[in-house]
């Protein structure tokens, strides 16, 4: 998969931006606050995913700006195909997503369409961050594997939604207790299948981060990530999920429904899941140093994307910023020897600071406008 065109104009501080990317090395460079990473926010926008960066979407329009569009052109291994999403601050539709030329009703049918993965410095977060952070990421890397796992994820949060409410208003006085019961059935049939795809995920990255992790410290230590479900033991995904796992869910939320009433909250579930991720055995978050961090986050992102080529058949867009300058030699080879064939975008202060043999087109950003050499 390759972007073939880009456009964007008024997302931030860009403005008038067009180019053809090169078929494998992009790379941007400029000072810090110009630009650099809001084109890589802009592009990643149009995978249908969340910026990357935590952005809001009202904040996607320069502050001085009414609207902002972005465009691109993306060949797979069948066609090409076209993406636009456009904001103003004054429409009475303030947002506008066209794939191929037909207005989307959201963002969902991009998920399926351009498939990317992004490289940030704040990637350490997977790492040392709440577990939220960790379930995060492992829901949007399968969910680039199987989109259906975005369509359960979105109704599981729709459901919680409803029952917290409804735990808060039975707390109150204001409903019975009996109507959660409902709300438990969906809830144990969605976090059920979620469970499933996130340790059938875990599984497959941990085979994959166990190895990279291994070469890139020399062999001297060892990656392990493990999936902490809340509700199934490692031996019940044994078993298919079925009526015996909605089950198994739905008693766990039962057996929690006193407590979850007293406290307005739900205790038990997908959303109380841990993803552990140990270094030597020990805990990284807890006990890793900076640089045991670093590639740990480096190394489950490189396995993100070698999962995802060997599944598709296709390679994902790679965007790297301001992180290979904070690489050494040999832990940049390591990064490039596994993203080799891969169409790459990256955002440096210097050019200098990459490898030599990194030759593609070089583009330069400053207050917001691009120029190419």
């Amino acid at each position: 998969m390759i972007i073939t065109f880009a456009e964007i104009d008024g997302f931030k501080n860009l403005s008038g931006i067009s180019f053809q990317p090169d078929v494998k090395y992009n790379i941007i460079v400029g000072p810090n606050a110009q630009g650099k990473t809001n084109l890589l926010e802009a592009l990643w926008i149009l995978s249908g995913c969340r910026s990357f960066r935590g952005s809001k979407e009202r904040d996607y329009i320069a502050l001085n700006g009414n609207r902002m569009s972005a465009k691109i052109k993306i060949y797979d291994s069948l066609r090409e195909q076209k993406i636009e999403m456009t904001m103003s601050r004054s429409a009475a539709s303030p947002k506008t997503i066209m794939l191929n030329g037909v207005k989307q009703k959201g963002s969902r049918a991009l998920f399926d369409v351009f498939k990317c993965i992004a490289f940030i410095p704040d990637d350490t977060e997977i790492i040392k961050g709440s577990p939220e952070r960790r379930r995060s990421f492992i829901d949007m890397a399968a969910s680039q594997l199987n989109p259906v796992f975005v369509v359960h994820i979105n109704k599981n949060n729709a459901i919680m939604n409803q029952r917290n409410a409804l735990l808060k208003e039975i707390m109150q006085g204001n409903a019975p207790a009996s109507v959660l019961e409902v709300w438990d059935r969906q809830a144990a049939h969605e976090g059920a299948l979620i469970s499933y795809m996130r340790n059938e995920y875990v599984g497959k990255i941990n085979e994959i981060c166990g190895r990279l992790y291994k070469t890139i410290s020399g062999g001297s230590e060892e990656l392990e990530l493990e999936y902490k479900s809340n509700v199934f033991r490692p031996e019940d995904f044994e078993k298919p999920c079925g009526e015996e796992a909605f089950e198994q869910y739905y008693q766990k939320l039962r057996d929690n429904a006193d407590y979850d009433i007293r406290t307005g909250v739900t205790h038990a579930g997908v959303n109380r899941d841990e993803i552990l991720i140990k270094i030597n055995g020990v805990s990284a978050r807890d006990y890793g140093s900076q640089g045991q961090i670093k590639s740990a986050a480096l190394v489950m992102k490189l396995a993100q994307a070698e999962i995802y080529k060997k599944r598709s058949k296709e390679a994902p867009v790679i965007f790297l910023d301001d992180v290979m300058g904070e690489l050494d030699e040999s832990r940049q080879r390591f990064v490039f020897d596994i993203i080799r064939g891969m169409q790459t975008f990256i955002t440096t202060p210097n050019e200098s600071a990459l490898l030599p043999e990194i030759e593609g087109k070089i583009m330069r950003i400053s207050q917001g406008k691009l120029t190419e050499e």
